[in-house]
């Protein structure tokens, strides 16, 4: 079982999308482990976006990231990871197919409403920054065998 990060970014909790884009994910079948309301520290940020410190947009996605409270999700299913990826749809909107969240919901590539884990490793990093292990449920649910192939 993979575990993916989602994150409803600022602008999703804004536009009152939150419901919205859980709500996909738990039609789609996946276990939610874990879910809360932050206010993303600039030090939290720093150590989510690692590996674009130093790039020309680093600044502006640290500030867009902190500016407002965001909703994470920590995930756990079959391919988990690739799997949300699709659901999310391309980084850009307009190259987003209809459907998926970033299709359906984004406004820009600056503003496109969600983050997801890009490997399985960076699912278990981005799930242990931001959840403590207490923080996360493992439990059985009924559905599970239905959900099995």
């Amino acid at each position: 079982m993979e575990k993916s990060l989602v994150i409803v970014k600022p602008d999703g909790v804004q536009r009152g999308l939150i419901g919205e884009i859980i709500s996909r994910f738990e039609k789609k079948g996946f276990k939610i482990i874990g879910l809360k309301m932050i206010h993303i520290t600039p030090e939290l940020a720093e150590k989510h976006y690692k590996d674009h410190i130093g790039k020309d947009f680093y600044a502006s996605l640290v500030e867009f990231i902190t500016c407002s409270p965001v909703v994470v999700l920590a995930i756990q299913g079959d391919n988990a990871v690739r799997l949300i990826r699709n659901m999310m749809g391309a980084l850009k909107p307009e190259d987003a197919q209809p459907g998926s969240i970033r299709g359906d919901l984004a406004l820009s590539k600056s503003y496109n409403v969600i983050h997801g884990s890009d490997s399985p490793e960076n699912g278990e990093r981005e799930v242990g920054l931001f959840f403590e292990p207490d923080e996360l449920f493992d439990y059985e649910r009924d559905i599970d065998t239905w959900l099995k192939t």
